[in-house]
Protein backbone atom coordinates (compact mmCIF):
# COMPACT_ATOMS: atom_id res chain seq x y z
CA UNK A 1 0.00 0.00 0.00
CA UNK A 2 1.32 3.27 -0.86
CA UNK A 3 -0.12 6.53 1.44
CA UNK A 4 0.65 10.16 -0.05
CA UNK A 5 -0.56 13.74 1.43
CA UNK A 6 -0.57 17.18 0.31
CA UNK A 7 -1.37 20.07 2.10
CA UNK A 8 -3.77 22.89 1.84
CA UNK A 9 -3.66 26.17 1.52
CA UNK A 10 -4.20 30.01 2.44
CA UNK A 11 -3.27 32.89 0.64
CA UNK A 12 -1.57 35.83 2.33
CA UNK A 13 -1.21 38.11 -0.93
CA UNK A 14 -1.71 38.60 -4.48
CA UNK A 15 -4.20 36.08 -5.04
CA UNK A 16 -5.65 35.66 -8.36
CA UNK A 17 -2.47 36.76 -10.37
CA UNK A 18 -1.50 33.25 -10.78
CA UNK A 19 -4.22 33.24 -13.59
CA UNK A 20 -2.60 32.34 -17.02
CA UNK A 21 -5.31 35.13 -18.28
CA UNK A 22 -3.53 37.54 -15.98
CA UNK A 23 0.20 36.64 -15.68
CA UNK A 24 0.83 35.87 -19.57
CA UNK A 25 0.46 39.30 -20.10
CA UNK A 26 1.74 40.84 -16.56
CA UNK A 27 3.11 38.74 -14.71
CA UNK A 28 2.01 37.43 -11.53
CA UNK A 29 3.41 37.48 -7.61
CA UNK A 30 1.65 35.97 -4.57
CA UNK A 31 2.72 34.54 -1.55
CA UNK A 32 0.61 31.37 -0.01
CA UNK A 33 0.90 29.26 3.00
CA UNK A 34 0.33 25.53 3.06
CA UNK A 35 -1.10 24.32 6.63
CA UNK A 36 -1.37 21.19 8.72
CA UNK A 37 -4.85 20.35 6.81
CA UNK A 38 -4.08 17.32 4.51
CA UNK A 39 -5.42 15.32 1.78
CA UNK A 40 -4.13 12.09 1.11
CA UNK A 41 -4.33 9.25 -1.45
CA UNK A 42 -4.07 5.63 -0.60
CA UNK A 43 -3.11 3.11 -3.52
CA UNK A 44 -3.73 -0.56 -3.48
CA UNK A 45 -3.08 -3.31 -6.06
CA UNK A 46 -6.10 -5.95 -5.79
CA UNK A 47 -6.66 -9.23 -6.90
CA UNK A 48 -9.55 -8.71 -8.78
CA UNK A 49 -9.44 -7.10 -12.16
CA UNK A 50 -11.39 -3.91 -11.51
CA UNK A 51 -10.40 -0.16 -10.67
CA UNK A 52 -12.01 0.89 -7.31
CA UNK A 53 -11.96 4.42 -6.83
CA UNK A 54 -13.19 5.76 -2.90
CA UNK A 55 -14.24 9.41 -2.69
CA UNK A 56 -17.57 11.11 -1.76
CA UNK A 57 -18.56 8.77 -4.22
CA UNK A 58 -17.42 5.06 -4.93
CA UNK A 59 -16.73 3.87 -8.54
CA UNK A 60 -16.35 0.26 -9.74
CA UNK A 61 -14.82 0.08 -13.39
CA UNK A 62 -13.11 -2.24 -15.35
CA UNK A 63 -11.09 0.64 -18.10
CA UNK A 64 -9.40 3.78 -17.02
CA UNK A 65 -11.85 5.71 -19.71
CA UNK A 66 -14.73 4.28 -17.82
CA UNK A 67 -13.50 6.70 -14.56
CA UNK A 68 -15.99 9.48 -14.16
CA UNK A 69 -13.48 11.12 -11.69
CA UNK A 70 -12.04 13.49 -13.87
CA UNK A 71 -8.74 13.85 -12.21
CA UNK A 72 -8.54 10.07 -11.33
CA UNK A 73 -8.95 9.21 -14.76
CA UNK A 74 -6.79 11.75 -16.19
CA UNK A 75 -3.77 11.37 -13.30
CA UNK A 76 -4.23 7.28 -14.50
CA UNK A 77 -3.45 8.13 -17.91
CA UNK A 78 -0.95 10.28 -17.86
CA UNK A 79 1.12 7.97 -15.01
CA UNK A 80 -0.83 4.82 -14.28
CA UNK A 81 0.67 1.93 -16.87
CA UNK A 82 -2.98 1.31 -17.86
CA UNK A 83 -3.67 -0.69 -14.45
CA UNK A 84 -6.58 -3.28 -14.71
CA UNK A 85 -6.53 -4.24 -10.75
CA UNK A 86 -5.75 -0.84 -8.43
CA UNK A 87 -7.43 0.80 -5.47
CA UNK A 88 -7.62 4.40 -4.97
CA UNK A 89 -9.18 5.94 -1.66
CA UNK A 90 -9.03 9.63 -1.02
CA UNK A 91 -9.65 11.18 2.03
CA UNK A 92 -9.30 14.77 3.66
CA UNK A 93 -9.22 16.67 6.95
CA UNK A 94 -11.41 19.37 5.35
CA UNK A 95 -14.21 19.02 2.57
CA UNK A 96 -13.57 20.08 -0.75
CA UNK A 97 -15.28 23.58 -1.80
CA UNK A 98 -14.13 25.41 1.03
CA UNK A 99 -11.24 27.60 -0.66
CA UNK A 100 -8.28 26.17 0.52
CA UNK A 101 -7.01 24.15 -2.75
CA UNK A 102 -8.36 20.91 -1.85
CA UNK A 103 -8.70 19.80 -5.72
CA UNK A 104 -4.99 20.51 -6.51
CA UNK A 105 -4.48 19.35 -3.11
CA UNK A 106 -5.79 15.75 -4.38
CA UNK A 107 -3.90 16.13 -7.11
CA UNK A 108 -0.63 16.26 -6.45
CA UNK A 109 -0.90 13.55 -3.96
CA UNK A 110 -2.85 11.23 -6.47
CA UNK A 111 0.69 11.92 -8.82
CA UNK A 112 3.02 11.86 -5.92
CA UNK A 113 1.57 8.39 -5.01
CA UNK A 114 1.46 7.11 -9.12
CA UNK A 115 5.34 8.32 -9.46
CA UNK A 116 5.82 5.84 -6.32
CA UNK A 117 4.09 2.89 -7.80
CA UNK A 118 6.38 3.55 -10.92
CA UNK A 119 9.38 4.16 -8.87
CA UNK A 120 10.17 6.78 -10.42
CA UNK A 121 11.66 10.23 -9.21
CA UNK A 122 9.64 13.60 -9.75
CA UNK A 123 10.91 16.72 -8.22
CA UNK A 124 8.53 19.24 -6.62
CA UNK A 125 8.61 21.42 -9.52
CA UNK A 126 7.85 18.80 -11.85
CA UNK A 127 4.87 17.68 -9.95
CA UNK A 128 3.25 20.82 -9.50
CA UNK A 129 3.51 21.16 -13.56
CA UNK A 130 2.48 17.96 -13.96
CA UNK A 131 -0.98 19.09 -11.52
CA UNK A 132 -1.06 22.15 -13.42
CA UNK A 133 -1.08 20.36 -16.87
CA UNK A 134 -4.17 18.07 -15.50
CA UNK A 135 -6.38 20.97 -14.08
CA UNK A 136 -5.44 22.98 -16.50
CA UNK A 137 -4.42 21.91 -19.84
CA UNK A 138 -6.23 18.87 -20.31
CA UNK A 139 -9.63 19.64 -17.71
CA UNK A 140 -9.55 23.18 -18.62
CA UNK A 141 -10.27 24.53 -15.07
CA UNK A 142 -10.36 28.42 -15.60
CA UNK A 143 -7.87 28.51 -12.22
CA UNK A 144 -4.24 28.87 -11.64
CA UNK A 145 -1.41 27.37 -10.48
CA UNK A 146 -0.87 28.58 -6.89
CA UNK A 147 -2.52 25.76 -5.35
CA UNK A 148 -0.49 22.83 -7.23
CA UNK A 149 2.35 24.31 -6.42
CA UNK A 150 2.12 25.13 -3.01
CA UNK A 151 0.76 21.69 -2.05
CA UNK A 152 4.04 20.37 -3.84
CA UNK A 153 6.67 22.96 -2.15
CA UNK A 154 4.64 23.96 1.30
CA UNK A 155 6.15 26.77 3.63
CA UNK A 156 5.40 30.15 3.77
CA UNK A 157 6.54 30.69 -0.09
CA UNK A 158 6.94 33.35 -2.79
CA UNK A 159 5.63 32.38 -6.53
CA UNK A 160 6.54 34.91 -9.16
CA UNK A 161 4.45 33.78 -12.67
CA UNK A 162 6.50 34.82 -15.63
CA UNK A 163 5.09 35.37 -18.93
CA UNK A 164 6.33 32.43 -20.39
CA UNK A 165 4.47 29.80 -17.38
CA UNK A 166 7.44 29.20 -15.31
CA UNK A 167 7.22 29.75 -12.12
CA UNK A 168 9.99 31.55 -10.07
CA UNK A 169 9.93 29.62 -6.02
CA UNK A 170 11.09 31.41 -3.04
CA UNK A 171 11.20 30.90 0.58
CA UNK A 172 9.60 33.78 2.76
CA UNK A 173 13.09 35.44 4.06
CA UNK A 174 12.57 35.77 7.58
CA UNK A 175 13.17 34.29 10.76
CA UNK A 176 10.76 31.35 12.55
CA UNK A 177 10.40 33.80 15.16
CA UNK A 178 8.18 36.34 12.51
CA UNK A 179 6.42 32.97 11.64
CA UNK A 180 5.46 31.87 14.58
CA UNK A 181 3.77 35.53 15.31
CA UNK A 182 2.55 35.71 12.27
CA UNK A 183 0.89 32.31 12.93
CA UNK A 184 -0.51 32.86 16.45
CA UNK A 185 -2.14 36.15 14.63
CA UNK A 186 -3.97 34.21 12.21
CA UNK A 187 -7.81 32.24 12.76
CA UNK A 188 -9.91 31.09 10.40
CA UNK A 189 -13.22 30.44 10.61
CA UNK A 190 -16.08 28.70 8.02
CA UNK A 191 -18.80 30.13 7.32
CA UNK A 192 -20.94 27.04 6.30
CA UNK A 193 -20.99 28.56 2.49
CA UNK A 194 -19.01 26.02 0.28
CA UNK A 195 -18.88 26.69 -3.65
CA UNK A 196 -16.70 25.36 -7.11
CA UNK A 197 -13.66 27.84 -7.35
CA UNK A 198 -14.04 27.54 -10.96
CA UNK A 199 -17.60 28.99 -10.85
CA UNK A 200 -15.73 32.29 -9.21
CA UNK A 201 -12.81 32.26 -11.24
CA UNK A 202 -14.28 31.91 -14.76
CA UNK A 203 -15.73 35.06 -14.66
CA UNK A 204 -12.07 36.42 -13.78
CA UNK A 205 -10.80 34.52 -16.14
CA UNK A 206 -13.30 35.76 -19.02
CA UNK A 207 -12.46 39.42 -18.62
CA UNK A 208 -8.97 38.94 -17.93
CA UNK A 209 -8.71 37.51 -21.29
CA UNK A 210 -10.96 40.14 -22.99
CA UNK A 211 -8.79 42.88 -21.66
CA UNK A 212 -11.39 44.20 -19.26
CA UNK A 213 -9.22 47.55 -17.65
CA UNK A 214 -11.36 46.93 -14.77
CA UNK A 215 -10.25 43.65 -13.56
CA UNK A 216 -6.83 44.01 -14.88
CA UNK A 217 -6.26 47.46 -12.83
CA UNK A 218 -7.69 45.27 -9.37
CA UNK A 219 -5.54 42.71 -10.22
CA UNK A 220 -2.34 44.98 -10.97
CA UNK A 221 -3.20 46.46 -7.12
CA UNK A 222 -3.93 43.08 -5.56
CA UNK A 223 -0.28 41.77 -7.00
CA UNK A 224 0.92 45.28 -5.58
CA UNK A 225 -0.22 44.34 -2.23
CA UNK A 226 1.41 40.85 -2.39
CA UNK A 227 4.68 41.99 -2.76
CA UNK A 228 4.02 44.91 0.33
CA UNK A 229 2.65 41.77 2.33
CA UNK A 230 5.79 40.18 1.30
CA UNK A 231 7.77 43.65 2.15
CA UNK A 232 6.47 44.05 5.67
CA UNK A 233 6.94 40.07 6.87
CA UNK A 234 10.30 40.46 5.83
CA UNK A 235 11.04 43.44 7.50
CA UNK A 236 9.71 41.80 10.39
CA UNK A 237 6.57 44.44 10.77
CA UNK A 238 4.21 41.56 11.02
CA UNK A 239 1.29 43.60 12.24
CA UNK A 240 1.03 45.41 8.86
CA UNK A 241 -0.23 42.05 7.38
CA UNK A 242 -4.06 43.26 9.06
CA UNK A 243 -4.15 46.22 7.30
CA UNK A 244 -2.92 45.02 4.11
CA UNK A 245 -5.95 42.15 4.15
CA UNK A 246 -8.50 44.63 4.65
CA UNK A 247 -6.83 46.48 1.45
CA UNK A 248 -6.92 43.12 -0.33
CA UNK A 249 -10.68 42.00 0.57
CA UNK A 250 -12.03 45.33 -0.24
CA UNK A 251 -10.53 45.35 -4.00
CA UNK A 252 -11.31 41.41 -4.12
CA UNK A 253 -14.74 41.95 -3.67
CA UNK A 254 -14.82 44.31 -6.85
CA UNK A 255 -13.70 41.50 -8.66
CA UNK A 256 -16.90 39.44 -9.04
CA UNK A 257 -20.98 40.24 -7.48
CA UNK A 258 -20.80 36.49 -6.24
CA UNK A 259 -17.58 37.30 -4.01
CA UNK A 260 -19.33 37.80 -0.77
CA UNK A 261 -22.90 37.76 0.67
CA UNK A 262 -24.90 39.55 3.28
CA UNK A 263 -24.13 37.09 5.66
CA UNK A 264 -20.49 37.04 5.11
CA UNK A 265 -20.15 40.90 5.05
CA UNK A 266 -22.05 40.70 8.92
CA UNK A 267 -19.33 38.51 9.75
CA UNK A 268 -16.68 40.80 8.49
CA UNK A 269 -17.91 44.05 10.25
CA UNK A 270 -18.28 42.03 13.49
CA UNK A 271 -15.04 40.97 13.22
CA UNK A 272 -13.41 43.92 12.21
CA UNK A 273 -15.34 45.54 15.41
CA UNK A 274 -13.78 43.04 18.56
CA UNK A 275 -10.41 42.37 17.52
CA UNK A 276 -9.41 42.29 14.05
CA UNK A 277 -7.51 44.62 12.04
CA UNK A 278 -7.92 42.78 8.43
CA UNK A 279 -9.05 39.76 6.70
CA UNK A 280 -10.52 38.08 3.77
CA UNK A 281 -11.96 34.72 2.36
CA UNK A 282 -9.45 32.45 1.73
CA UNK A 283 -9.52 31.29 -2.28
CA UNK A 284 -11.54 32.08 -4.87
CA UNK A 285 -14.70 34.24 -2.95
CA UNK A 286 -18.31 33.25 -2.08
CA UNK A 287 -17.75 31.24 0.39
CA UNK A 288 -15.29 28.49 2.36
CA UNK A 289 -13.16 30.15 5.25
CA UNK A 290 -13.23 33.71 6.46
CA UNK A 291 -9.36 34.20 7.54
CA UNK A 292 -8.60 37.02 10.08
CA UNK A 293 -5.86 38.82 11.85
CA UNK A 294 -5.95 39.63 15.37
CA UNK A 295 -5.01 42.11 17.91
CA UNK A 296 -6.89 40.86 20.35
CA UNK A 297 -7.46 36.82 19.57
CA UNK A 298 -9.70 36.25 22.72
CA UNK A 299 -12.48 38.86 22.11
CA UNK A 300 -12.54 37.89 18.40
CA UNK A 301 -13.11 34.35 19.08
CA UNK A 302 -15.71 34.99 21.62
CA UNK A 303 -18.36 37.06 19.47
CA UNK A 304 -17.49 34.79 16.40
CA UNK A 305 -17.85 32.03 18.26
CA UNK A 306 -21.42 33.62 19.96
CA UNK A 307 -22.03 34.31 15.96
CA UNK A 308 -21.82 30.29 15.25
CA UNK A 309 -19.33 30.19 13.39
CA UNK A 310 -16.67 27.32 13.48
CA UNK A 311 -13.00 27.81 13.82
CA UNK A 312 -10.65 25.60 12.32
CA UNK A 313 -7.20 25.84 14.58
CA UNK A 314 -3.75 24.99 12.00
CA UNK A 315 -0.54 25.18 12.00
CA UNK A 316 1.96 26.16 8.87
CA UNK A 317 2.92 23.02 7.31
CA UNK A 318 6.57 22.81 6.08
CA UNK A 319 6.81 19.42 3.92
CA UNK A 320 4.56 19.57 0.70
CA UNK A 321 3.48 16.79 -0.81
CA UNK A 322 5.11 13.33 0.55
CA UNK A 323 5.10 9.99 0.92
CA UNK A 324 3.59 8.43 4.09
CA UNK A 325 4.11 4.95 3.41
CA UNK A 326 5.49 3.17 0.89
Amino acid sequence: MIITRSPLRITLGGGGTDLPSYYQQHGGFLIAAAIDKYVMITLHDTFQPELIIKYSRLERVTRVEQIEHPIVREALRLLGNDPTSLEVTSMADIPAGTGLGSSSSFTTALLQALHVRRNSIVTRAELAEEACHIEIDLLREPIGKQDQYIAAFGGVTCFTFNLDGTVEVSPLKVPRETLYNLEDSLVMYFTGYSRKASDILREQDTRSRGNDQGMIENLHFVKDLGVRTRMALESGDVDRVGPLMDEHWRFKKQRSTGMSNAAIDDWYCLAMANGATGGKLIGAGGGGFLMFYAEDKKRLRHVLNEAGLKEVRWRFDYEGTKVVHQ
